[in-house]
């Protein structure tokens, strides 16, 4: 094609509350035709013109249309996931590390506390949630095989116990965000729709592909309907979707972080496995890196506790809380948090030997055990392992992973396991 018309829109994650994206059409011709895919964020460089739409009909009035005729357009996926974080951010970064250099744990559950701090405790949850957003390293092995360093997070629980608050709290921490709900969400908002325009068949990207490089948050997952929800497998795991819609057949980058809530079936038995008390396949089950289980106990002890906080009564909370020690200013802003997460995302620690060892054996502990899920206990556990221990050397500014960092991933991952 010489000449082709693309639809350009608004960044979800720029717009203010309650506002629709508007869209452009953008005119492209010659070595600029077929320079994006859906999903993609461009900056496009051109002239404004003003095209009229002759009538076809006699005495029908003609259309006016505002369009851009670009000279050049310029793919900026890559920059979407970075802040600006200043040199003055990083060295506060550092220092918070030398501070709390022979107590790292307390230096980390600072952090832990930072996260959604609306939501009283919860600690493995929030700390579960920042790995998730941190993610491990995407590397090529030797075979030329791509291994995503993305991580996934579902989380199972009763009505009340913070699912929502967290997955709100952590499009927001991300620069590059989708939150939807599965209740009336199909297979072409999830991955990708095609729709005719002015007589020709052009794709929308859906959820998936909009937070490529980002986070996307999906509340009541199980509300989807079963053959959408198939939909998502590809997305998940191997970071494409494969698209053949109205003659238009190409594949869209999905490197997203998922992050799910959802409801069990009825009250959570804790003596079945997690398919049976969530109405999700485990082929699905499989490609989340971490499945965490909340449980509304309805004891007088947390109880007490929760309306303590929720009613400010302080007294009450710094006799159990984990920072007890601490006051509310040593806890970093929502601002200082996101730029500390944007500058620890790009690190790229390596494994050492003895991590290598600790989370070879867990696995193959995992697997020797006769009673062990097996949609669980799969080869994707260990690389959820590496990942996870990458994104907790990264949450603690470590070049390397080291054996604190295995041993953590391993203790909530067998949270976890425990569960499921």
């Amino acid at each position: 094609a010489v000449v082709s018309t693309q639809s350009t829109g608004e960044k979800v994650e720029r717009l203010d509350m309650g506002t629709i994206p508007r869209s452009m059409t953008v005119v492209l011709e010659y070595d600029l035709v077929d320079i994006c895919k859906a999903g993609d964020d461009v900056a496009v460089y051109g002239i404004v013109e003003q095209l009229w739409d002759s009538p076809t009909v006699p005495e029908e009035r003609c259309n006016l249309d505002t369009v851009i005729h670009a000279n050049y357009v310029q793919v900026i996926n890559e920059e979407q996931h970075k802040l600006d974080v200043t040199s003055n951010a990083i060295s506060r970064h550092y220092s918070h590390w030398r501070r709390y250099h022979d107590r790292p744990m307390t230096g980390r559950n600072l952090l832990l506390a930072s996260f959604c701090p609306e939501v009283y405790q919860l600690y493995i949850v929030k700390l579960a949630a920042l790995l998730v957003i941190l993610g491990g390293v995407t590397h090529v092995d030797g075979r030329g095989t791509k291994v995503r360093g993305e991580c996934h997070m579902l989380m199972v629980g009763d009505p009340g116990t913070g699912k929502s608050q967290i997955l709100k709290y952590a499009s927001k921490l991300s620069p590059r965000s989708v939150i939807t709900t599965g209740i009336g969400c199909t297979k072409a908002g999830l991955t990708v729709a095609a729709v005719k325009d002015g007589g020709e068949w052009v794709l929308e990207a859906g959820a998936m592909v909009l937070a490529d490089g980002g986070v996307c948050c999906v509340d009541e997952l199980s509300r989807i309907r079963d053959a959408d929800r198939v939909a998502i497998h590809e997305a998940m795991e191997q970071q494409t979707i494969s698209v053949a819609k109205a003659g238009l057949v190409c594949k869209l980058n999905t490197r997203t972080t998922v992050m799910a809530a959802t409801n069990p079936r009825g009250s959570y038995d804790i003596t079945q496995p997690i398919s049976a008390n969530v109405p999700i396949g485990s082929p699905l089950l499989s490609r989340f890196d971490l499945i965490l289980v909340l449980f509304d106990d309805h004891t007088a002890a947390w109880d007490e506790l929760v309306a303590g906080f929720l009613l400010q009564e302080e007294a009450v909370l710094r006799e159990h809380d984990l920072l007890k020690n601490y006051t509310a200013d040593c806890l970093l802003s929502f601002e200082e948090l996101r730029k500390y997460v944007s500058h620890v995302k790009s690190l790229t620690p390596k494994l050492t030997a003895p991590a290598k060892d600790i989370l070879g054996r867990y696995y193959r502990l995992q697997r020797e055990q006769i009673s062990r899920n097996v949609s669980r206990t799969t080869i994707r556990m260990l690389e959820s392992l590496v990942r996870l221990s990458q994104a907790h050397a990264k949450l603690m500014m470590h070049e390397s992973v080291q054996v604190e960092d295995a041993i953590v991933t391993i203790s909530l991952v067998e949270s976890t396991m425990l569960n499921s």
